[in-house]
């Protein structure tokens, strides 16, 4: 499972410079076999009607998901590799901010499964996603 170690300001510390930051992804919370992370709904992840992006609640679920399995795993030896993602969005918003819990349902020796649940201000269910990594280890030549 995810080590205790793991903090959230580590976490945080390792979107610097990258598309989370950039889209204002924040680890807020990290138990034993999940993650939250909250998004802004804003100019960064609209789409041209003014909603909140599909593809940004699928970044939002992919960055929990392979945030979650990369902490699971020694990354010295093995790399983590998205491998499908499938989603239902379920309800549009136009502003605030969306909360995302990905929580492990598979953790395999070469496959994580995540179950990643997008929700709204009030607790509405935004998006719904299923999100497979390949957990492929490194050649060590």
């Amino acid at each position: 499972m995810i080590p205790s170690h793991i903090t959230v300001e580590k976490a945080n510390a390792l979107c610097r410079n990258t598309m989370m930051e950039t889209i204002g992804i924040q680890i807020t919370e990290i138990g034993p076999d999940y993650l939250v992370a909250t998004m802004p709904v804003d100019h960064r992840t609209h789409q041209p009607m003014g909603l909140l992006h599909g593809g940004a609640s699928l970044a939002l679920a992919e960055s929990l998901g392979s945030m979650g399995s990369a902490f699971m795993v020694d990354t010295r030896q093995f790399a983590v590799v998205g491998l499908n993602m499938q989603a239902n969005h379920l309800k549009s918003v136009k502003g605030g901010t969306v909360t995302g819990k990905g929580q492990i349902i598979h953790k395999g020796r070469s496959t994580h499964i995540w179950d990643i649940t997008i929700t709204g201000e009030e607790g509405q269910v935004i998006s719904i996603c299923r999100f497979t990594n390949f957990i492929k280890q490194i050649d060590q030549k």
